[in-house]
């Protein structure tokens, strides 16, 4: 029975099963942080730029099998990606690894601890990033 897909990079993904599991072992968490770190952005007009980017990348944390993360950005970038450092950024990276590390003892969830690593570095530089 295949349970997975092939990507663009011909990569076979988890898929539909791995992203369900994902939610249920800790995505719903992960996805959590970034939801609410989008609304305490968004409290003030000067925050919404980057509580639009915390909610982008929610959908990625809570589904995150198949699609991966491009980096790149400019001086503007750099700057935003300061500024969230300061604030969410360390925090939310630390849960990430947190999570990771703790899914990596297993042989079994060695999957689940990447992804929260692509999170976690993610979490640390947002601005520039973007989903694909």
């Amino acid at each position: 029975m295949n349970i997975g897909y092939y990507n663009m990079k011909g990569e076979k993904s988890m898929g539909f099963l791995g992203n369900i599991l994902w939610f249920l072992f800790g995505g719903f968490l992960s996805g959590l942080s970034w939801l609410i770190s989008g609304l305490v952005w968004c409290i003030t007009i000067i925050g919404i730029p980057y509580g639009i980017q915390c909610f982008k990348f929610a959908s990625l944390s809570f589904i995150p099998f198949g699609r991966d993360i491009e980096y790149g950005g400019g001086i503007a970038s750099l700057f935003a990606n300061v500024i969230w450092l300061i604030f969410f950024g360390i925090p939310m990276a630390i849960e990430n690894l947190f999570f990771g590390c703790v899914w990596c003892i297993t042989i079994v969830g060695i999957p689940f601890g990447i992804q929260f690593f692509k999170i976690a570095k993610l979490s640390l530089a947002p601005f520039g990033a973007r989903i694909i």
